[in-house]
């Protein structure tokens, strides 16, 4: 008896071992994969950082695009990404986000629902350019929108519209289901349930979510070039105030614009090595527009989660 006992604890014991180093393993393969996507974004940022460090001034974010390398800037570029951006935020965020708060708490569960939640999923791995192509039949020849601000805008706000849905519903799911249950025992209206206590729960969630699809939408070239996009523009979209009632103007989203992506693109493409020192400034300075949303998103987030109380 007590062998056969001795012999159970062995075994335990080197299936523990055993499992520990699994685990040791694992560890280490994923500090690996880790070093190595760090390490490669570090050094890419770092040349760019370097080639690009000459251009990096006042004047290259105040002058136009340029055939001459050497006076050439971002100035129509990163103002029409910050355009296009704003747009494609107020065309996407309350869509996605109503979207997935419907259809986690109030749609039905049948197969129309199903069906609407895989192709959700689905559309989230389309390629960009088919957004593209469904944009320019859409919004600039059947709406008229034209090669805009507007057309921009819509287009990368369908192509980040599953994103923020599919991040709206699985921060909704992680909600703990005793904070419903306690709400509709005091007697709390499903709309008061999901305004009082789901979304400012669920905020931090769906705020990465929105972050991460602004940032893929920034960084964007296809479905930007389908539409029309400029590739060289010396002037800049209308202002939207104006100084008499009702001091808003709408005419820019009208007008014809140009994004970060499709000036790098504009400048890699030319043999000069000034160009291309361009380039790897307006990389340079995309990535910086792209890691202080996270930053904004991540200070948000934290602000949020150390308000809530569960």
């Amino acid at each position: 008896m007590r062998n056969s006992v001795a012999f159970d604890i062995q075994a335990v014991r080197a299936l523990i071992r055993k499992n520990k180093r699994w685990d040791i393993t694992f560890a280490v393969l994923g500090l690996v994969a880790l070093g190595i996507g760090v390490l490669t974004f570090t050094a890419l940022f770092a040349e760019m950082a370097i080639l690009g460090a000459e251009r990096l001034g006042w004047d290259f974010f105040a002058n136009f695009p340029s055939r001459r390398a050497g006076q050439a800037g971002i100035l129509s570029a990163w103002l029409g990404s910050l355009m296009v951006m704003f747009v494609t935020a107020c065309a996407a965020i309350p869509i996605g986000v109503g979207a997935g708060i419907y259809l986690e708490e109030y749609a039905a569960k049948n197969w129309i629902t199903d069906i609407i939640e895989i192709n959700v999923t689905n559309l989230a791995g389309v390629p960009s350019i088919v957004y593209g192509l469904l944009a320019l039949g859409v919004f600039v020849y059947t709406f008229g929108f034209g090669q805009s601000v507007l057309s921009a805008g819509l287009t990368l706000g369908l192509l980040i519209l599953p994103i923020v849905i599919v991040a709206t519903r699985e921060s909704i799911r992680s909600i703990p289901v005793h904070i419903r249950e306690a709400a509709y025992a005091l007697g709390s209206t499903r709309w008061q349930v999901t305004r009082d206590h789901i979304v400012p729960y669920s905020m931090p969630g769906i705020l990465t979510g929105i972050i991460i699809g602004m940032s893929r939408a920034i960084g964007e070239t296809a479905p930007i070039i389908t539409i029309g996009a400029l590739t060289f523009i010396a002037f800049l979209p209308d202002s939207p105030f104006q100084g008499t009632a009702p001091y808003l103007n709408f005419d820019w989203l009208f007008s014809g614009f140009t994004v970060m992506p499709i000036q790098m693109f504009n400048w890699t493409s030319r043999p000069e090595a000034a160009f291309q020192a361009n380039a790897a400034a307006a990389g340079f300075v995309l990535v910086l527009m792209t890691l202080s949303m996270n930053g904004l998103a991540i200070y948000i987030r934290y602000k949020l989660r150390k308000n809530i109380k569960w």
